[in-house]
């Protein structure tokens, strides 16, 4: 089994032998996680603070404490839904267990091979086909030229589009994006799959073939770490959920009760609406 480590914003790479994992087993192992960005202000100036402002060549800058000594283990057989309003850190904190973002501080280990379907164009190329595209985030995802081939009419058959594969992935909508790239995350079969978003994505038909492809996963010993807005979907397809806020964890546990903590939190009680989308 591959075994890769992120130590204080450094990351190495470990080769260890290959284990075949079982439920319970270490998958992923979060430990004091910081994330700080600094981004700069792009704030219109006064004249006043325009006149002050010559000569000095400043520029204002803003520090985002993104995630903030977060702690979280993921093992075999968990299926962990992460939630929190927009801004909480969800994304970064995917983002730093794929290892596309060193952290600042902390350390994050991961026992497995890693799929990952971010945000819509992470690792796509617009100007390329679909179909080249399938082979470019097949080789990122770590499958070989050949399995990437021995693969593609599943992948393609299971984005449902068509002769579209061929055309410059520009011209798709957000849909036929998402499909295409929970396509072949879904088909590497890895032992974590990481997912943020992509299953509120696309038309009703198409939410309904990937719910079914990640509880096919769930039953398979594998580690899923779900992202969603989707409350009523997290309840179904979870057996744990942790809610983050101001990246933070504020609390961790059995789905049911973590979501209706934070539905009380966000004085917005129970209905279908919500749980659909929040």
């Amino acid at each position: 089994m591959e075994h890769i480590s992120f130590y204080l914003g450094s990351v190495s790479s470990l080769s260890v032998s290959n284990i075949n994992h079982k439920t319970g087993d270490l998958a992923v192992s979060v430990q004091n996680l910081g994330l700080t960005y600094t981004t700069a202000i792009d704030r219109r100036p006064t004249l006043k603070a325009r006149v002050k402002s010559l000569g000095r060549g400043t520029k204002q800058t803003r520090v985002v404490q993104a995630l903030d000594n977060v702690n979280l283990d993921v093992t075999y057989g968990q299926v962990l839904g992460v939630i929190g309003t927009n801004g909480a850190g969800k994304s970064s904190l995917m983002r730093t267990i794929a290892g596309i973002i060193p952290p600042t501080k902390g350390r994050i280990e991961v026992f497995g091979s890693v799929s990952t379907l971010l945000a819509l164009g992470i690792g796509f190329n617009p100007a390329m086909s679909g179909r080249a595209n399938v082979h470019l985030g097949g080789l990122a995802a770590g499958m070989t030229r050949k399995e990437i081939e021995d693969h593609f009419d599943e992948i393609a058959e299971f984005s449902e589009l068509g002769d579209a594969i061929d055309a410059p992935m520009r011209t798709y909508s957000s849909g036929m994006y998402a499909r295409l790239g929970f396509s072949v995350a879904a088909t590497v079969q890895p032992d974590i799959l990481i997912v943020d978003e992509a299953l509120s994505t696309g038309d009703a038909h198409f939410k309904e073939k990937s719910f079914n492809k990640i509880k096919e996963l769930r039953s398979e010993d594998r580690a899923l770490i779900l992202v969603s807005h989707a409350m009523a979907t997290l309840r179904e397809i979870c057996n744990d959920v942790a809610w983050l806020h101001k990246g933070k964890l504020v609390t961790r546990g059995n789905p049911n009760q973590v979501i209706d903590e934070y539905q009380d939190f966000l004085h917005l009680g129970k209905s279908s609406a919500i749980d659909e989308d929040l």
